[in-house]
């Protein structure tokens, strides 16, 4: 497994090791089974598999969320050697960012509601980064987490906008035993706040299921969850949206299909968990 510091580096390596198709999947890092899923996929699709791990400061908009996101390059690189990946691009900020840096991607109507609105600079910042990793990397293929909903779909956006030639692949959701959903965030829980995130799952199971059973008002549906969230004492909601899958309008009344999503704080851990009703 080569392991590339230097963007220099990463772009010989390539030149010199050709491939007809290039799987790729942007992470920061923390890796956990959720990530080596999306792993397994791009190296059963393509003849070699490239993994980048760097945590993006420009997409904090809070400083303390940065300085605790954990960081376990060791570890993380060890689970991608056994897993048998190409190549691991794992810069410093400066190597991404370097002085005089002043380009970013803005991504304007997908990025206004529900992270964008929370977290004002998020989006800038990872169509940013995932522009640039598209550029040096130049995969065939990019591999994302559903559980990132909203960033599958502006990473969508941007590529269709500026013609960029890779193809998105969005892969399920990989969960624990008990629903919740693998996030890098998920070690900073206490034991406590642990076993009250269940109940992110179970508010989106309870929206399946009345889904299922032939509810359709968005309206309904979103009184429920509410009611299921408000349940746990520890679950401090920051939001909670039934919109358009495409558009991220919120939607009211009947509807035909939409994306059900939320951000939730337990503790000071802020969780984020989605699921598509169509």
């Amino acid at each position: 497994m080569i392991i590339a510091r230097a963007i220099s580096e990463l772009i010989k390596y390539r030149k010199r090791s050709p491939a007809e198709t290039w799987g790729f999947v942007p992470t920061m890092g923390a890796l956990h089974k959720g990530h080596l899923s999306l792993v397994r996929r791009a190296m059963k699709e393509n003849d070699k598999t490239a993994v980048s791990i760097f945590v993006n400061p420009t997409q904090f908009n809070n400083p303390e969320d940065l300085k605790k996101y954990p960081r376990t390059m060791k570890s993380d690189l060890a689970l991608l050697r056994k897993a048998g990946v190409d190549l691991v691009f794992a810069p410093e900020a400066g190597e991404v960012y370097p002085p005089g840096f002043q380009s970013y991607i803005d991504v304007t109507e997908v990025t206004k509601p529900l992270e964008g609105a929370a977290r004002p600079g998020h989006f800038r910042g990872m169509a940013t980064v995932v522009t640039k990793l598209f550029n040096i990397v130049e995969p065939t293929r990019a591999y994302f987490g559903q559980k990132d909903a909203q960033q599958v779909i502006v990473v969508r956006q941007f590529v269709r906008d500026l013609n960029i030639p890779v193809e998105i692949i969005v892969c399920p959701t990989l969960r624990e035993k008990d629903g919740l959903a693998m996030s890098s965030r998920n070690v900073r829980l206490n034991s406590k706040e642990r076993r009250a995130a269940r109940v992110l799952f179970r508010s989106l199971s309870d929206a399946e299921k009345a889904w299922k059973s032939g509810t359709r008002d968005a309206d309904k549906l979103r009184k429920n969850l509410i009611s299921v969230l408000n349940s746990e004492p520890l679950a401090r909601v920051e939001y909670i949206s039934i919109a358009d899958p495409v558009t991220l309008s919120e939607l009211n009344g009947k509807v035909k299909q939409a994306l059900v999503s939320m951000a939730v704080f337990f503790g000071d851990v802020r969780l984020i968990d989605n699921v598509v009703l169509k």
